[in-house]
């Protein structure tokens, strides 16, 4: 297993209502991520970034069964032998759209599907999507993974359920908007911090719908150190991370191990 990942965070303005604008432009981006002189391992995108947040055409916008976006995301991984994390999409799947999230391995394998779990009823998902019913762990570079949506962070069982289970880092793509920063960053760094885990978040910025979105794209250590951090405008966050410092942080404070779970409920 390759402990050490090169990383780099897609934090891209969506135009929400405009899907082939947006597929453009994540590509423009893969492209320049990939095209970098150190080629990261794993490339992150944000959430929504095929639609964005135009939730009452949503029907009609989003990608049928995920299609478009999986032959794009699959024929670049293979292509250029790198992850992605696909952000999270608006999925069409049966009579309902979904917040979903797919990822890819360096063969252009589809290692995970994750529909958000916890619906943001301030920015009225829960009138316009479904709901996932399972949590988002999988495999990155052999090493346990996992990957929740942007409301899904203010839930400390999901990413406590996802440490359990092993994962060592943990993917955030989001909408986060203005004037939230500071829960932003407490939030991911509390993740981080009482799960001994990486975090690494990637927030959009510009305006839609009369919503602001701050960016702050993060890359947290499991100490809590912030290792990288965007300010509110497109760019790549870059950042290298070891996942041997998830296991050396949970052997010198024992979380997990003195946890008395039968005293939590």
């Amino acid at each position: 297993m390759n402990s050490v990942l090169k990383l780099a965070v897609i934090q891209m303005n969506i135009e929400a209502g405009n899907p082939d604008a947006n597929y453009a432009k994540a590509q423009r981006y893969l492209d320049e991520a990939v095209a970098a002189e150190s080629k990261p391992d794993v490339i992150v995108l944000p959430e929504m970034w095929n639609t964005g947040y135009a939730l009452t055409e949503i029907q009609q916008l989003a990608d049928p069964r995920g299609q478009r976006t999986k032959a794009m995301i699959s024929e670049f991984c293979r292509r250029h032998a790198v992850n992605v994390i696909a952000g999270s999409i608006s999925e069409h799947r049966g009579d309902g759209v979904t917040n979903t999230i797919y990822a890819f391995d360096r063969e252009g394998k589809e290692v995970l599907e994750y529909s958000k779990i916890h619906l943001f009823q301030l920015m009225n998902e829960h009138l316009h999507l479904q709901a996932g019913d399972a949590a988002g762990a999988f495999t990155l570079e052999s090493a346990p993974a996992a990957a929740m949506i942007c409301y899904d962070i203010r839930f400390p069982e999901l990413a406590r359920k996802l440490a359990l289970g092993g994962a060592k880092i943990l993917f955030v793509p989001a909408e986060w908007p203005h004037p939230r920063l500071h829960h932003w960053r407490t939030l991911l760094q509390a993740r981080a911090i009482e799960n001994q885990m990486y975090v690494v978040s990637c927030n959009t910025v510009g305006e839609s719908g009369g919503t602001s979105f701050f960016g702050h794209s993060m890359v947290i250590d499991p100490w809590g150190e912030v290792l990288a951090e965007a300010a509110e405008e497109e760019t790549i966050v870059r950042a290298e991370v070891d996942l041997g410092l998830a296991d050396e942080v949970r052997g010198r404070i024992p979380v997990f191990s003195d946890r008395r779970p039968a005293l939590y409920e």
